[in-house]
């Protein structure tokens, strides 16, 4: 998919997706505020989701799953050491969540563990958003 991108489209995208990262966490917090602890969980996720996406078209790699991204993260981002591992962390914390609250039953996030997660996210976002900047 990368090479089909001309430059000014796939920098759209990558900004599109940098945006869409922040959008998310807005989302998190709107999902929180209303209780449904969730459902805000599951944002904080996809909001580090959409910025790890974005780093890898910035980066040319390509990842068409949920795993391919978190595989892709630790190999060529992690374990070089281009990014602290403790991003790698709170990528894998929060992929575990969303897996569980979305596959598995009787699996209920609290106020406790979004208040936790939620500087983690925004984080991981503020530091891939500088990356590729």
């Amino acid at each position: 998919m990368n090479e089909s991108l001309d430059s000014g489209t796939q920098n759209d995208l990558i900004n599109y997706r940098l945006k869409r990262s922040i959008e998310t966490l807005e989302e998190a917090d709107y999902n929180a505020r209303g209780g449904y602890f969730n459902a805000a969980v599951n944002r904080l996720y996809y909001a580090c989701y959409y910025a790890a996406s974005a780093l890898m078209l910035y980066s040319n790699l390509e990842a068409s799953t949920h795993k391919g991204i978190k595989t892709m993260l630790g190999l060529h981002f992690i374990k070089p050491g281009l990014l602290e591992a403790k991003y790698g962390r709170i990528y894998q914390q929060l992929y575990e969540n969303r897996q569980s609250g979305d596959y598995e039953d009787f699996v209920y996030c609290d106020e406790e563990l979004f208040a936790f997660l939620r500087p983690q996210a925004e984080d991981f976002v503020k530091k891939i958003s500088k990356h590729i900047s």
